[in-house]
């Protein structure tokens, strides 16, 4: 990865961008990618559009999602400790002994999520921390205190853990899922400008908000692009590590290529399309199988308007919804490259219906 590169996707990932408060994060993003797009919008709710070749008829999007999983104060007590709601899929069982940042608008309030120390508990009786058990303590002795502070209910509260590269082979940290998606679109709208490579069809290079709380902003630009083809890419479940039952999970490795899903909400010729392109591009790749739904903004693309040709490109990922989600630097590289020689593949006003 060039240098550059690496500086913006350690800056970004470190960027807080709390579900329904992404601005942050997008307006970086944004900045990153201007230099390789003719023209951009944003939504209502913060979604990003970056354009290339915004006159044509013809409308492809590749897409990610930037927000992140995240906690609401919603109780103070008199004492000064908070309790808190979830913001997408918040897992508490991680949560004890965590460092966090509380978003006021007096700026980042400091908190830590307290825990009763191994002494005074009974060991034999210990149950799983759940969202009810869970608080946070910012130093303040009192309600008024912690309001003085700036902190109401409602503030948003991120975790505190920032970007790492584990055995020179792995990028941890935070929120991966999914900003090391947009990461990778924002890198193929760059390789097709530095490469000089001309697109038969209008691209849409798409970073949507609100992804962790139903698909919502994917589900709102899908309406107001109207694309023809649609390429998503988030994370998916790296299934080697222990108490995964792959029966059920599937046998999914962080170092073995892109996921390429099958399912209802996958179009099949598109899907084909990405195999072969992966096959002629000698990029590794691995497949997975959804049940009713995709569970990723590849629904709310698919099932919009009179229906979108989509598909879904993941990422592996360990260890997703917590503080060290992990994924390997060559399947970062080989996601990106699979979406960029797919694109180059796509002709104009394709039809990928099965049969006419």
């Amino acid at each position: 990865m060039r240098q550059e590169s690496f500086d913006f996707l350690q800056k970004y990932l470190n960027n807080p961008s709390p579900t329904g408060f992404e601005k942050e994060g997008q307006k970086l993003w944004l900045e990153y990618i201007k230099p390789y797009i003719d023209e951009y919008f944003v939504d209502t709710y913060g979604t990003v559009v970056g354009v290339i070749n915004p006159e044509a008829e013809y409308k492809v999007v590749i897409e990610a999602h930037a927000d992140e999983i995240s906690y609401f104060v919603n109780f103070i007590t008199e004492s000064g400790f908070l309790y808190l709601r979830k913001n997408g899929g918040s897992d508490p069982l991680v949560a004890p002994s965590k460092r966090v940042n509380i978003h006021t608008k007096k700026g980042i309030v400091k908190a830590v999520f307290g825990w009763p120390a191994i002494h005074v508990r009974k060991v034999e009786q210990d149950k799983a921390p759940t969202i009810e058990t869970v608080y946070l303590d910012c130093g303040a002795s009192s309600k008024e205190e912690v309001e003085q502070l700036g902190i109401h209910v409602g503030s948003v509260v991120t975790f505190e853990d920032e970007f790492t590269v584990l055995n020179d082979r792995y990028y941890v940290g935070r929120a991966l899922d999914n900003r090391i998606g947009g990461f990778m679109i924002a890198e193929v709208a760059r390789m097709l400008k530095e490469n000089d490579k001309k697109l038969p069809f209008g691209l849409y290079v798409v970073n949507a908000v609100q992804e962790e709380i139903g698909l919502r902003g994917a589900e709102m630009i899908a309406h107001r692009i109207k694309p023809d083809v649609a390429i998503i890419t988030d994370v998916t479940h790296d299934t080697q590590s222990p108490m995964y039952e792959k029966k059920t999970a599937g046998d999914i490795f962080c170092g073995k290529g892109p996921v390429i899903t099958y399912g209802p909400a996958v179009q099949n010729n598109l899907r084909d399309l990405i195999i072969e392109t992966a096959q002629a591009a000698e990029i590794p790749f691995q497949r997975a199988a959804a049940t009713r739904a995709t569970g990723t903004d590849t629904d709310a693309f698919a099932y919009s308007g009179a229906g979108v040709a989509s598909a879904l490109i993941s990422l592996p990922l360990k260890y997703m919804h917590t503080t060290v989600e992990t994924v390997h630097k060559d399947d970062v590289e080989h996601v990106t490259q699979l979406i960029y020689e797919t694109l180059l593949r796509i002709e104009d006003k394709q039809d990928f219906r099965y049969f006419s």
